[in-house]
């Protein structure tokens, strides 16, 4: 690895280290780089105001909890995206509402593509590019206006499958307290609405001494995956090597091998993170959170490793 360390320095740029000083870290992973850096800026602080609303009203107004985190969600919007990136979330939530009237599951599937597809129209995308200062804030909107059209497609489908006098429970309101929901809101994981609304209704006994202890113990593994993650992109230089031909040349097949299972294994410990603390904060708000992706090393078949991490997506289709 140091044989190639100085040539991949040159090529990529590797970044100082920031958790292990003296070490330099791979910034090749845009997924990783992207989210950390944003959750460092804004989106940590904003769901530490989220569980601080969350357990407010389920320990003064636990009736009106929804309605608190609504708001709080659409505020959070409004704050990361702009009123013109909050108002493109909430018209894709009114277009999907209203096609979903027709009680068509086809008409609110092509409507959902419809919607996806306009994030590809050249035209669109310069407009909505313009809206912001930089790139990073551009991708932010495209990556929530894409997991916000699947739980929109969640509630659609729903209200299509849901006989007439179950529809008081699929109202716009409600429609907008999952849409809103801000733990998921950003980049999943994807929970359906039946179990969002049945959840959210469910009212229980609220202990300040059980959620506290949920809370650090929580924090305390995803803190632990964190560092881990941290370690392996400061040593092992997983994604700069497979963007460069002469290490992979020159490397045998046993190490070839360990490449490959470093990067799964990357990309498991990366998805234990970036869905282990918005299910914490659903455990916080007395919901059930999707189990997280199964240990990559404990398979025979990759098949069954994105079985894993897609299950929360086929649950919006049970």
């Amino acid at each position: 690895m140091a044989k190639y360390e100085a040539a991949m320095d040159r090529r990529f740029g590797l970044d100082p280290g920031t958790l292990f000083r003296g070490l330099k870290k791979d910034p090749m992973d845009f997924e990783w780089s992207y989210w950390i850096e944003w959750g460092r800026e804004r989106i940590l602080w904003l769901l530490a105001g989220h569980l601080l609303v969350s357990q407010t009203s389920r320990l003064l107004v636990e009736k009106y909890k929804p309605w608190c985190l609504m708001v709080y969600g659409m505020a959070a919007c409004w704050l990361l995206l702009g009123i013109k990136g909050f108002a493109v979330i909430l018209l894709h939530a009114a277009i999907s509402f209203a096609v979903a009237q027709f009680q068509l599951s086809l008409l609110s599937w092509l409507c959902s593509l419809i919607l996806l597809s306009t994030l590809r129209i050249p035209a669109v995308e310069e407009t909505k590019r313009k809206w912001y200062d930089t790139e990073n804030e551009y991708y932010l909107l495209l990556f929530t206006v894409s997991v916000r059209c699947l739980f929109c497609t969640s509630f659609s489908l729903e209200y299509c499958w849901h006989a007439p006098t179950q529809k008081s429970s699929h109202s716009f309101p409600w429609m907008l307290a999952y849409v809103f929901y801000y733990p998921t809101f950003h980049n999943g994981p994807l929970v359906n609405f039946d179990e969002f609304s049945k959840q959210m209704r469910r009212q229980e006994a609220f202990s300040v001494k059980t959620n506290l202890s949920i809370l650090i113990v929580g924090i305390i593994r995803i803190f632990f995956w964190w560092c881990l993650a941290e370690l392996m992109i400061h040593l092992m230089y997983i994604h700069a090597l497979y963007s460069s031909a002469l290490p992979l040349e020159s490397a045998s097949y046993w190490a070839l091998g360990g490449l490959a299972l470093a990067q799964v294994l990357f990309f498991y410990v990366k998805y234990l993170i970036l869905y282990g603390v918005p299910g914490l904060l659903l455990q916080m708000d007395g919901l059930k959170p999707p189990a997280l992706p199964c240990c990559v090393s404990l398979m025979h078949s990759f098949t069954k490793m994105w079985s894993s991490v897609n299950d929360i997506a086929a649950s919006t289709l049970d």
